[in-house]
């Protein structure tokens, strides 16, 4: 039987994800810096990996809508998100249509690549945008070229250039060309695109062996209905009247069907709404999404029927439970925090934080995990610290998907950052007023670190082995040495006029070793300097240290 357009569009996704699977490790190899942070491959991956869950049963624009809508809150790290927003350009191209020939390919590329490129404030050539634009450029090219041309050669063109630009990558942005490597997140567009390719030409790439066994089956048994909070699994697609025609129109309803249950996901669209949520009530549920136009589908679920046949239960279901109360909002101001280590959270929660989600390096947060820790803070506006460079994208794309409360992202790019901006906030001031002294305080922090080399590489004057120790000064190399000692008295030279000094220090770190350490940076900074010692209890990273001026 030959496939709808929407169960190719499908398998051409899942197909990507496969191949994207298969090399996230060669994808994390060509981090720049040989630090244990590059995880391009894994981050990319885990954006995709919820994608084999999208119904094959829909049209084209309801699976690429579906598909974008799910990658945008499976999002990790940078090139997760970029990954995510070049998908919704193509939701949004595919939005009404029920088949695409080339033309409507083009256009496709073009919005995922203009969508990627809007999230990115200063872009540079020779990542992941480049490839994607070039690529978008060189559809359009061939199209221009030959309007008959068939989606199959579209895809050709499309995806020899994506190759042709990624081995450029190294021309562009001078760092990959020290480094010997290729862009990472270019490497793994292309994977996708091959990937994507390969349903095309009829060999489309499986699960890896250990993703389809070795996973022992889940057990219902022990599980009872009562644990089942909200009933009912309830779906609709809702198509606008023309009042409520436009994106994010429908923030009430979302807001509504929030305060009723739980899993909800929600999709705002141009002229369509698709929602999803587990509650007690289908039925005000479906009664207030008419008010925004007319039902498209709807599909509800009994879930407790549904284990009850899985398990063979004969008991009866229990009564249904009331739905919850609306969202919380107990004061003006609130703060999310993406931390590691136990001592760091701890931190960060006695400093005034609300909620601390483990994250950071090697383990970047998704978008979900983001959104899920604002609406558990009880605040009008939710302060959000990523406090790494790789969770930026990320904490935007939570701000910009919820619609209940104000989230704001703060720029911090390190742990000091993150706990600079908590000492300076004061409830009592006004919200500019405290976004002002926040942002002066992250700008007042010098943030330095110790960690280790995971492969041999030249970058910049430094020749690095692979199991040395590398000083970090703001990210960047600053000295490279045999012990996490020798690191930390070279990164003292740094340190001579500070005024305060705070270390953490991780897992693989004695107190002793870390209070040797404090010793000689009092030694070798002004007289007066500060230093204080704490337990981060962070992997990885042996030192983060917290440097200001006095």
């Amino acid at each position: 039987m030959k496939k709808t357009i929407g169960n190719l569009f499908h398998d051409m996704v899942v197909s990507a994800k496969n191949l994207l699977t298969r090399k996230k490790e060669e994808t994390n190899n060509m981090n720049v810096f040989p630090v244990p942070d590059g995880d391009t491959g894994i981050n990319m991956s885990l954006t995709m990996s919820t994608v084999a869950g999208v119904d094959e049963n829909l049209t084209l624009g309801q699976a690429a809508e579906e598909t974008a809508n799910q990658m945008l809150r499976s999002a990790r790290g940078n090139s997760g998100a970029i990954l995510s927003l070049f998908f919704r350009g193509v939701g949004k191209a595919f939005h009404e249509l029920k088949e695409a020939n080339a033309l409507a390919w083009v256009k496709a590329f073009e919005a995922g690549t203009k969508e990627a490129y809007r999230a990115v404030m200063s872009p540079s050539e020779g990542t992941i945008l480049t490839v994607m634009r070039i690529a978008s450029e060189d559809a359009r090219a061939a199209y221009t070229a030959n309007r008959k041309i068939s989606v199959n050669q579209l895809f050709d063109v499309v995806v020899e250039s994506a190759e042709r630009t990624l081995e450029k990558t190294p021309e562009m942005l001078p760092v990959l060309k020290e480094a010997g490597v290729v862009d990472a997140g270019g490497y793994g567009f292309v994977c996708v695109l091959q990937g994507m390719k390969a349903v095309l030409d009829g060999h489309p790439i499986d699960a890896l062996p250990e993703d389809e066994g070795g996973v022992p089956e889940a057990s219902f048994a022990d599980f009872s209905t009562s644990d089942i909070t909200f009933g009912y699994c309830t779906e609709c697609i809702v198509d606008k009247s023309e009042e409520f025609y436009g994106e994010n129109t429908a923030k009430e309803l979302c807001a509504f069907v929030t305060a009723l249950g739980d899993s909800v996901v929600f999709v705002d669209d141009e002229k369509m709404i698709k929602l999803h949520v587990h509650t007690n009530d289908p039925g005000l549920v479906l009664t207030e999404a008419l008010r925004y136009g007319s039902l498209f589908i709807v599909k509800i679920e009994n879930m407790r029927n549904q284990h009850t046949a899985l398990v063979g239960d004969s008991v009866k279901a229990p009564e249904v439970k009331k739905a919850q109360a609306p969202l919380r909002t107990e004061k003006k101001f609130g703060f999310v925090s993406v931390c590691m280590g136990e001592g760091i959270k701890g931190l960060f929660l006695d400093v005034g934080v609300d909620d601390v989600i483990e994250g950071g390096q090697t383990m970047n947060p998704s978008t979900q995990d983001l959104i899920d820790a604002v609406y558990r803070t009880p605040a009008e506006v939710v302060y959000i610290l990523p406090n790494n460079k790789n969770i930026a994208m990320v904490a935007k794309a939570a701000s910009e998907l919820v619609s209940e409360r104000r989230v704001v992202v703060l720029p911090t790019q390190s742990v000091p950052e993150g706990v600079a901006a908590m000492i300076a906030y004061n409830p009592d001031a006004t919200e500019e007023e405290n976004l002002a002294a926040m942002e002066a305080a992250i700008a007042g922090v010098t943030t330095m670190s110790v960690t280790y080399a995971v492969r041999d590489t030249k970058v910049g004057r430094f020749r690095i082995a692979k199991g040395q120790f590398l000083g970090l000064v703001e990210n960047t190399i600053a000295c490279v040495a045999d012990s996490s000692a020798d690191c930390m008295k070279q990164l003292a030279r740094g340190m001579v006029d500070a005024g305060f000094v705070t270390i953490l220090y991780g897992e693989n770190v004695s107190e002793e070793e870390a209070e040797a350490a404090a010793a000689y940076i009092r030694e070798k900074t002004e007289q007066g300097c500060e230093v204080t010692v704490m337990s981060g209890g962070q992997p990885i990273y042996d030192y983060v240290i917290w440097v200001e001026q006095a």
